[in-house]
């Protein structure tokens, strides 16, 4: 799990396959298709897409938050952001950190069998 500040809010993320299920849930398509994107930033800046960043935070928090607790939906969670700073490296790299980490977790070898 990543603590990060937005605005002035402190927000839990956690790359979990539940956060998959609430990203599928709430935007109708898949969080690591999604997630590929944002390689093409990487390339070039133009590519960036806000709303996507925001939709994959709103996705993680939501997965931290837990099961069955209430969570607001996109637009009203967006709605109780004062503000966000997408010039804030340390933001996006935590963001994406945590969905690379939760999401890209390299396969440890099988034990060997006799």
């Amino acid at each position: 799990m990543t603590v990060v500040t937005i605005g002035s809010q402190e927000v839990a993320l956690k790359a979990t396959p539940l956060a998959l299920l609430f990203y599928k849930q709430e935007f109708g398509s898949d969080l690591l298709a999604d997630l590929a994107k944002f390689e093409q930033v990487q390339k070039n800046l133009s590519n960036l897409d806000t709303v996507a960043i925001l939709q994959l935070i709103w996705a993680m928090a939501k997965a931290a938050n837990g099961l069955g607790k209430p969570f607001p939906p996109f637009a009203k969670w967006l709605e109780g952001l004062d503000s966000i700073d997408f010039s804030d490296a340390d933001l996006i790299n935590a963001v994406v950190d945590e969905a690379a980490n939760g999401f890209f977790r390299s396969r440890r070898p099988h034990p060997k069998t006799k």
